[in-house]
């Protein structure tokens, strides 16, 4: 079989986190998700809860344990809350896992077939780097938007415009970036989209590495940093400290108008990464003529960058939870297929400061 046909796109993200209700909460009060349906003892679920959440063509999943023999506990101490799952829609499963195994690079678990009372579910689970995996599902047989073991809530939010999944990114360790790039494309039939090097994203204190992978032209895309050598501790290792392992470290999500999300989500107590007004005196003449107002994006901190298919804006949260670890990138693409490599400098400076906070850097 060739690679052409094996995934469909990311079908959702799951959290394993302290307090599954405390963060469906917050998505659904700060960034505007819908609360769709319900997992746990009510439903026949006896060691957690789950919570599952919807905006556009977005899906997360939240879940927390019920007792402390959990392993869902002990990824909880260990790494925080973080992201453990990004399952995977796949047309045909024992087709792809077929494909995996030939390979003989990614590590695939046996077919699962789970009932529920709209069907029946296919699965099978892929490892990733650190505790992350990819959990592939086939629902052809299975007539529900609602996963088994779940029941519909139905709890509606005001929305902040969030539409899709635009790429998910991953920290590993320092000279491990190559080896899963491998991993994915060798492994899984993924192709190399591009590259950064420490001269590409860099500030005078730290450094990364970065490729992106992609599969079905960017239909799913993956980009994956490691940590440069530096004059003091980059992010990417201060997220590996504190995540105790490589892992997810930030999930983009597109808008069809970032102004107007970002105010928004700002309106709703969501802090983002602050950007030098000094950056905004210049923007136009790097860039070019943009349809957005000038004084919104510096009062708001957006950041623009052009590529040679249009330009893009974006903006990046502060981490979440408590840890230093994962947060949001919020994206508006006006043609742009790119990932802001303009942009590298001023994000770095930004989460050095936050950093310097901490007393990380």
């Amino acid at each position: 079989m060739d690679n052409e046909n094996l995934f469909d796109s990311v079908n959702a993200v799951e959290y394993y986190v302290g307090s599954a209700r405390q963060w469906a909460y917050y998505h659904q009060q700060a960034l505007g998700f819908d609360l769709v349906a319900y997992s746990g003892p009510e439903t026949g679920i006896r060691d957690r809860v789950s919570y599952l959440l919807r905006q556009g063509d977005v899906k997360l999943i939240f879940t927390s344990f019920l007792n402390y023999n959990s392993p869902i506990a002990d990824h909880v101490r260990l790494h925080g809350d973080g992201v453990r799952d990004v399952s995977l829609s796949v047309e045909n499963l024992g087709d792809t896992v077929e494909f995996i195994r030939k390979r003989g690079i990614a590590r695939v678990g046996n077919t699962v077939r789970i009932k529920g009372r709209d069907g029946v579910m296919n699965t099978a689970v892929v490892s990733s780097f650190g505790d992350t995996l990819h959990t592939l599902e086939e629902t052809a047989d299975y007539g529900s938007d609602i996963p088994p073991n779940f029941v519909e809530v139905g709890s509606r939010a005001k929305p902040v415009g969030l539409k899709k999944i635009d790429h998910i990114v991953g920290n590993v360790e320092d000279r491990m970036m190559n080896s899963w790039v491998d991993y994915y494309v060798k492994g899984m039939g993924f192709d190399q989209l591009i590259s950064f090097d420490d001269k590409d994203i860099s500030t005078e204190y730290s450094a990364l590495r970065s490729k992106v992978v992609h599969y079905g032209n960017r239909k799913i895309i993956f980009p994956i940093n490691e940590p440069a050598i530096g004059l003091k501790k980059s992010q990417i290792q201060e997220y590996l400290d504190y995540y105790n392992s490589p892992g997810v470290q930030h999930i983009a999500i597109e808008t069809g108008n970032i102004v107007k999300t970002v105010e928004e989500m700002k309106k709703r107590g969501v802090e983002f990464l602050p950007t030098p007004s000094v950056y905004y005196d210049t923007l136009l003449e790097r860039v070019g003529k943009i349809d957005e107002k000038l004084e919104d994006l510096r009062r708001l901190n957006i950041l623009v960058d052009r590529d040679d298919d249009g330009y893009l804006l974006q903006i990046f949260t502060k981490p979440v939870g408590d840890r230093p670890t994962f947060f949001y990138e919020v994206i508006q693409r006006k043609g742009a297929t790119s990932f802001g490599k303009g942009n590298f400098r001023e994000l770095f400076k930004s989460i050095e400061a936050e950093q310097a906070r901490r007393g990380n850097l």
